[in-house]
This record gives structure tokens, sequence and C-alpha cells, in this order.
């Protein structure tokens, strides 16, 4: 039984492997591209937002990795966003960022070009 499931397994990764994507995770990478076109979002916020929207966590996870997104990019939009909507010190910034799901370095980066 452990042997036939292991085969399953092993079967199912060859499979993913050469026919790529799922149609959820093809799904999810559209989604995501399209929500980066409109809004800028975090690594975590993308995941999150996708999650929202009823894909599957390794659907939204998978669309995240392969997004081609720039986080710095995408951290640096946000805080130009931030600062256009209400005042804040450097250190707001920076905890503002970081509520949003922005990695410290995106969040160093983004706030080091302000």
């Amino acid at each position: 039984m452990k042997k036939n499931f292991l085969s399953l397994c092993v079967l199912l990764l060859l499979c993913a492997t050469v026919f790529g994507a799922t149609f959820g995770e093809k799904n999810a990478l559209r989604a995501a591209k399209d929500y980066l076109e409109i809004m800028p979002l975090s690594y975590l916020g993308v995941i999150k937002q996708l999650e929202l929207a009823k894909f599957s966590h390794s659907e939204a996870v998978y669309a995240a990795d392969n997004c081609e997104a720039d986080w710095n990019e995408q951290a640096s939009k946000a805080a130009k966003t931030y600062l256009e909507l209400m005042p804040l010190s450097r250190l707001g910034l920076i905890r503002q960022l970081e509520l949003a799901g922005f990695s410290h370095v995106a969040t160093t980066f983004a706030t080091t070009k302000i």
C-alpha cells in the first residue's frame, strides 16, 4: 500500500512537471498579474488577495512565485501611495509597509528611494 502511494505521488509529480501548471495555477497567475497592474502588493499581499478570491493556498503561492513581480518596485509604489494619502514619518511608513506584508529588504529599499 505504501509503495503504491509513493508511486502515485511520483507519477503526479512527473505529470505536473511535464504538463506544467494546473488550471487553477494558471488562473491564479493571471489574476495576480491583473491585481499587480492596478495596485501595489507584497508577495504576501498577492497570496492573501488570491485566497480572498477563493484560490487555494498552493495556487496563490504558485502565482506569487511566478508572476515576475519586482517586490522592491511594488514596495516603492505602495510607499508613494501611502504618502499621497497620509503624512507619515519614515518609521510610520516602514510600519505601514510591513503591515502590508512587504519584506524588510523591500521596505528598506522603498523608504530610501523616497
